[in-house]
């Protein structure tokens, strides 16, 4: 008699997430591209900018010397010093090395800065659009979404009193995402502080990915932890990913309140523990090393916007909120539902990638339902191409 094996569930846990939609149109297009498409991807968020050659150089002189071991969980002595001294001439914080600790890149330290402050039945307010991992990073640890529509009518400009409506007394947790991921908005700095203070006072966290805060085309260049006076219940999510085109890499940060960090080292000890030893030294490179890269790539950036909303101008129907920072675009595409079979942003980003060959990301995976995300951190040339590509799709819906 034939035995059949029942495969034990997988837990709770894992089954309330989902994978990354950004990861997950990233594969589709892999299986395409592995066929022989010509893909145009403004799919993957990631800079089309070389890693400067004094970080490649530094990682290089690390392997040559032998620098390979295990290091200290929250990253060796000289990378926490770098991380605190950057962020301090920077943003005016003023952080010890014994409150910074290095990540494999800025997703692990907002992973587990979650896993750390959210328990079961906590509340966690996050702005909507969001990036696609802070809703799933949260309800692995068993939290409770609170979600803020931002108006899209303002350019999804987040403010302080659309976060004190939502505030209950079960509120953990405050995650902040400025330049966003992925709408480009950019909190005002009055009401970047009137957040950071109110949570404050009630014992809030505040969790602010700033992923993209060098990437703010406002002129006003921000960081949570300027706001010196409530950092009690603030923790910094870095990376050094977009700043210093150091995707790959994987190195990234968090700066907070000596016993959260404390915490998130234990954490870490249970997990990867150290960051690659090797990017260690590549990032302290980076950290205290030239810094012309940034404004020379957010200068590109700020070029390659323009062409984009210049061009999507031009798509009868299609609308979008001007960005102020980060590398992407967020279209309003609803005008085209119901047209040739197309009834959602899913399908809209589906029908792109398997017809017109254009690698786009669709909004429900940012909590939206109207939109597709294109990033526009790539060479005008393909930007050219998978607008010619967009434009001929819905002309001929």
């Amino acid at each position: 008699m034939a035995t059949t094996v029942v495969s034990a569930p997988f837990s709770a846990r894992v089954n309330r997430i989902e994978i990354s939609a950004t990861i997950a149109m990233t594969a589709e297009a892999a299986k395409l591209r592995a066929k022989g498409a010509d893909l145009a991807d403004l799919g993957m968020g990631e800079p089309h900018f070389n890693t400067p050659r004094h970080i490649k150089d530094a990682g290089i002189a690390a392997i040559e010397q032998n620098f390979t071991k295990y290091t200290a969980v929250g990253g060796i002595p000289e990378l926490r010093k770098a991380i605190v001294k950057r962020h301090a001439q920077d943003f005016g914080s003023d952080y010890k090395p014994e409150e910074a600790v290095a990540s494999t890149g800025g997703k692990q330290a907002l992973f587990n800065a979650i896993q750390v402050l959210v328990d079961h039945g906590d509340e966690v307010i996050i702005p909507v659009p969001y990036w696609v991992s802070f809703k799933d990073i949260v309800e692995y640890a068993g939290g409770k979404c609170v979600y803020v529509e931002a108006d899209e009518a303002q350019d999804f400009r987040l403010t302080a009193d659309m976060i004190q409506r939502a505030i209950t007394p079960r509120t953990r947790a405050i995650i902040l995402n400025t330049p966003c991921n992925p709408s480009g908005a950019v909190m005002h700095p009055d009401d970047l502080r009137d957040v950071i203070t109110m949570a404050s006072r009630r014992g809030i966290y505040v969790i602010s990915d700033e992923c993209y805060v060098y990437l703010n085309y406002t002129g006003d260049v921000q960081s949570a932890a300027s706001i010196a006076e409530a950092r009690e219940h603030l923790v910094i999510i870095g990376s050094l990913s977009k700043t210093y085109a150091m995707t790959g890499w994987r190195s990234g940060y968090a700066l907070g309140p000596a016993p959260v960090v404390a915490a998130l080292n234990k954490l870490q000890s249970q997990s990867t523990s150290n960051p690659c030893s090797i990017v260690q030294k590549a990032a302290i490179a980076a950290l205290e090393g030239p810094q012309d890269c940034i404004a020379e790539f957010r200068t590109d950036y700020i070029r390659l916007r323009d062409f984009v909303l210049e061009r999507l101008a031009q798509i009868p129907g299609v609308h979008c909120a001007r960005p102020e920072g980060a590398f992407y675009v967020y279209p309003n595409v609803s005008a085209y539902f119901g047209r040739g079979g197309v009834r959602s942003s899913a399908d809209v980003a589906d029908r792109l990638l398997h017809e017109a060959h254009v690698v786009t990301v669709p909004g429900e995976g940012f909590g939206t339902s109207e939109h597709i995300r294109l990033s526009y951190a790539t060479s005008r040339e393909v930007l050219g191409k998978a607008l010619d590509r967009i434009q001929q799709f819905f002309a001929a819906l």
